[in-house]
């Protein structure tokens, strides 16, 4: 069989000295402990610094590093794992749910929610932005789009309360099922403020549609960080940390 080009070119140093480091990190660091200094590990692994920084950088990437400003870089902890199963989760706001609820507002949702949900492009929804927390730091955000929005009963300032409230109202829906797709994708400005992360950064997507009736009542579109996140679909508690 003919040696296709690609297979002749040889290895990149990078990823040879992450391939290298990341061993490391399995038996000689622990979590949260801090790596020597760049100069240190360039001279340990005889290599330039720059090749060094690429192999890091896809490190980070891939969540095995955390550099912290005024700290270093460190040993990530491991990936929380999130169960998506429809089992463990009813309407949004279920008992136990580990999503907070930070605001809602009425906006028109980007035209595939609106196919989803059976609107007139442009007509406005109600859109309750959650986060998803784990040590302290965002793993998650989500946009739940649901229709309805002008209810006269809805609280007027679009905060939490707002938010809880259109929650409880989904909780009173009868619920027939739910759908869910998912794809990677990048982060885009906002999300990637909220999960303080630079643009562009790698993110699983995450669509569910929930059915009431017969019909789609609700749309969520969560963006999960793919360097801190493993989503499972097992019967498990939502939130499990798991090894790398």
């Amino acid at each position: 069989m003919e040696t296709t080009q690609r297979e002749r070119e040889p290895e990149p140093k990078y990823w040879h000295l992450r391939t290298l480091l990341s061993k490391a990190l399995d038996t000689e660091f622990s979590v949260g402990e801090i790596l020597p200094n760049e100069r240190e590990l360039a001279a340990r692994f005889g290599v330039a610094r720059a090749t060094l920084r690429q192999a890091l950088e896809q490190l980070e990437l891939e969540g095995r590093l955390q550099r912290r400003r005024g700290v270093g870089t460190t040993v990530a902890p491991p990936r929380v794992g999130v169960d998506l199963s429809p089992s463990q989760h009813s309407w949004p706001g279920w008992s136990g749910d580990p999503w907070t609820a930070t605001a809602a507002a009425p906006a028109p949702p980007p035209p595939a929610v609106a196919r989803l949900l059976d609107v007139r492009a442009g007509e406005p929804v109600e859109v309750i932005h959650r986060t998803l927390m784990t040590h302290g730091q965002p793993v998650a955000t989500e946009q739940l789009y649901v229709p309805g929005s002008g209810e006269p009963r809805l609280p007027a300032a679009e905060g939490p309360e707002r938010a809880r409230w259109l929650l409880r109202r989904l909780q009173e829906t009868d619920a027939s099922g739910q759908d869910r797709t998912v794809e990677l994708g990048a982060a885009g400005a906002e999300a990637a403020r909220r999960l303080e992360r630079l643009p562009g950064s790698p993110v699983l997507l995450v669509t569910t549609r929930y059915f009431a009736a017969g019909r789609t009542a609700a749309v969520s579109v969560a963006t999960y960080r793919a360097d801190t996140c493993r989503l499972t679909f097992a019967d498990q508690p939502a939130l499990t940390a798991l090894t790398s």
